[in-house]
């Protein structure tokens, strides 16, 4: 992933968030869809797009917004869980959620930012 050159010569890279255990590169700051979401452990970002992750089995999960079915994702590399994947949304309302991502910020860190 290349960055480009700002006016100061100072060097501009992608903005990645990155595995809080094993730093390996899980999404990119440009499908970040909103930063309003509440994880397990606090504060959690949807995210359209993500990689190196292993989706888990589904279940039906009572959220704050609903009945949803999901599947956990972790990291590829190291297993540590960083949120789930939203498979099904029951209330209409919620449909957009569908297969979007749930990365919780305590389990995600901001790489060359």
């Amino acid at each position: 992933m290349g960055g480009e050159w700002a006016n100061n010569q100072v060097k501009i890279g992608p903005r990645i968030y990155s595995c809080c255990n094993c730093r390996s590169d899980i999404a990119d700051h440009d499908d970040v869809i909103s930063k309003a979401f509440q994880g397990r452990n606090g504060r959690a970002y949807l995210f359209a797009n993500v990689v190196n992750v292993t989706v888990g089995p589904k279940e039906d999960r009572q959220l704050m917004t609903g009945l949803h079915t999901v599947a956990d994702i972790s990291c590829t590399h190291c297993r540590e869980v960083l949120g789930w994947k939203y498979e099904r949304a029951y209330e209409a309302s919620q449909k957009y959620k569908e297969g979007k991502y749930i990365l919780e910020k305590a389990k995600v860190m901001k790489e060359d930012w």
